[in-house]
């Protein structure tokens, strides 16, 4: 007789240990003796050196120097000129070089610190100073697997972002090729003829790379989330980019593109670290100028590796598991991401990943017709929308090349009846409402489209109406149980969608969350709090974000959906309302919004990492 379990299962590998990570992560080593920020920083893993830096608010620079032995740090020579902001080269730590950075300030002066191009040598006994950079700067790239002999500087800040780049001989430096884009606060790694500019600071933060090659600079593939300021180790083609102003995220690159892999144990900036590849490095101090130091490192081959969809039993604790980005609640901070380019809010959106988000319409303060496409580091302007408007909503679980834009309002009312479609060229406007709204919440796709609630004129009022669809024709389908406007919604068609939020005429602000089963919408559990004007980030029904938003005032405040509850995570950087939202649950994008003075356009991004949950089955 056949087992059910051949007919409808399949086999569970039991182990006694979870698997781990193949992707690499951050441990903790051990504590420095004195605790700094943007220091210079050489040596691999076992044997690394941090010199000079700052050490406490308002100080200047310190002279001190620190070795490192793989478990703990202890002091050596002291550099002979304190500063701050200093680069650092080296492949070991006992032939390391160290340049430009902030010296103190001027003799009795109240003026900033003055920009230095000193240079000195170690030889694993005492600091030389040794000639001068030709162009003095500071939170230059270097190459950070050079030696005291021959090693690269390239750009900084002068103080606006500088493309200078310049080549040591263990001599004097001379100027060489300058960087396609002038930026400081950078990444960077290799040595004097092969090296990698990665990210960095213009008048926003990028995510541009650029190699070196001995002679010029090119560009090659981005990095996923753009950043500046935080540390960098390895080579041309095993490099790894980690801190930066809020944010714990680390991309390790292979010699073509970058992937996100294990996150610091906390948000750093102005860290640094030093290493030999993208497998084996160390990072140590950084913002507020703690002493930790948090060792980076791959499993051994020999290991358990886990893989996305991965399921097993752990004998030991009697349990059952699962790996993957989509399990239990994300694990992800927000980062600064790439800025739109014209400031606005009420936008509508598509899009299902950071990589893929369209971002449409909106105010400023009238109408705009704008459509901006997001890359993962940059949104380029597409083709305008036929109709300038706002407030309207979009296809959640759209593409950048399939994309709907429904009802809204231009800068005076009546609100609109009409619908747009996007093909990735091109708006073209289609089958209208059956009424005129803005405000509303929305699910689907291009073709397969759900609208519920909002703000109906004339005359003005808060509706429950929802309007199905089908890709020629809308259709009235059932009401909402609370009819509202302000609402965040997403799902993946128009028989599938979540409904949260809102503000109704009493008693005001709402939590109510409802879901719509393609015939009924049923009520589920509240959000945590009650919100309007809220970004949305979902496509399925079971996974979701409602980011920002106004309650009591404006909120920086985001919730969770995982199909039955809402959980607050980590908050956005910038409280708004109105703001855009494209992407899933486990990759997206936060851009524009209202937030005194006036219209943002700046963006916040995150992408999700896997995790290991328990499952539970009956």
């Amino acid at each position: 007789m056949a087992e059910y379990k051949n007919i409808k299962g399949f086999q569970i590998q039991s182990t006694s240990s979870d698997p781990v990570p193949a992707v690499g992560s951050w441990a903790s080593g051990g504590a420095m003796s004195t605790g700094r920020a943007a220091f210079g920083a050489a040596g691999p893993l076992t044997s690394g050196l941090a010199a000079s830096g700052q050490t406490s608010s308002g100080n200047n620079g310190t002279v001190n120097v620190e070795k490192y032995d793989g478990t703990s740090w202890t002091e050596v020579a002291n550099v002979s000129s304190a500063r701050r902001a200093v680069a650092g080269s080296g492949a070991a730590n006992t032939n390391a070089i160290i340049f430009g950075g902030l010296g103190p300030l001027p003799s009795g002066g109240s003026t900033p610190s003055l920009r230095v191009g000193i240079t000195e040598s170690w030889n694993n006994s005492a600091w030389t100073e040794v000639g001068d950079l030709n162009s003095p700067a500071y939170y230059i790239g270097p190459a950070c697997q050079g030696t005291n002999t021959a090693t690269l500087a390239f750009g900084g800040a002068t103080p606006s972002a500088s493309a200078k780049n310049e080549e040591w001989n263990g001599t004097s430096w001379t100027e060489d090729g300058d960087l396609n884009t002038a930026r400081s606060y950078i990444f960077g790694a290799g040595t004097s003829t092969a090296a990698l500019a990665a990210a960095g600071y213009t008048t926003t933060a990028v995510a541009v790379t650029e190699l070196w090659n001995g002679s010029s600079w090119t560009e090659v593939g981005d990095l996923n989330v753009a950043k500046y300021q935080g540390g960098s180790s390895g080579t041309t083609t095993s490099a790894l980019a980690y801190g930066g102003p809020s944010t714990a995220a680390t991309e390790s690159y292979d010699g073509t593109s970058w992937t996100e892999v294990g996150d610091l144990a906390s948000n750093n900036e102005t860290i640094r670290g030093n290493g030999a590849s993208n497998t084996s490095a160390w990072a140590a101090g950084g913002d507020s100028f703690v002493t930790t130091t948090q060792e980076f490192s791959v499993p051994p081959p020999t290991s358990s590796i886990l893989n996305e969809g991965d399921m097993w039993f752990n004998s030991s604790s009697s349990t059952l598991k699962g790996y993957g980005v989509a399990a239990g609640i994300p694990s992800t901070t927000w980062a600064s991401g790439g800025a739109l380019n014209t400031a606005r809010s009420s936008l509508s959106g598509s899009g299902n990943s950071i990589t893929e988000g369209l971002l449409y319409g909106g105010k400023n303060p009238g109408g705009s017709a704008l459509t901006e496409s997001y890359n993962g580091s940059a949104f380029t302007e597409r083709a305008d929308l036929n109709q300038a408007r706002g407030e309207g909503t979009g296809s959640p679980n759209g593409t950048q090349t399939a994309a709907l834009m429904v009802g809204g309002n231009p800068p005076a009312s009546p609100t609109f009846v009409n619908t747009e479609s996007y093909n990735g060229s091109a708006w073209t406007e289609v089958a209208s409402l059956n009424a005129g709204r803005d405000l509303m919440g929305g699910s689907g796709t291009q073709t397969s489209n759900l609208i519920f609630g909002g703000r109906q004129s004339p005359p003005t009022q808060k509706v429950a109406s929802t309007e199905s669809f089908n890709g020629t024709t809308w259709t009235e389908v059932s009401n909402l149980n609370t009819g509202r406007q302000e609402t965040t919604g997403w799902g993946t068609s128009n028989t599938s969608a979540i409904c949260a939020g809102g503000q109704s005429p009493s008693p005001g602000y709402q939590a109510i969350t409802e879901e719509w089963d393609g015939s009924a919408w049923t009520e589920v559990a509240d959000l945590n709090a009650g919100s309007v004007q809220r970004a949305a980030l979902g496509t399925t029904i079971n996974q979701g974000f409602n980011a920002g938003g106004y309650a009591t005032g404006l909120t920086a405040n985001v919730e969770f959906w995982n199909g039955s509850s809402w959980t607050e995570i980590n908050n956005l950087s910038t409280a708004r309302s109105f703001a855009g939202g494209s992407g899933a649950a486990v990759s997206g994008l936060v851009a524009g919004g209202d937030a005194p003075p006036g219209k943002l356009s700046s963006n916040e991004v995150f992408a999700s990492t896997a995790a290991v949950t328990t499952i539970t089955s009956s």
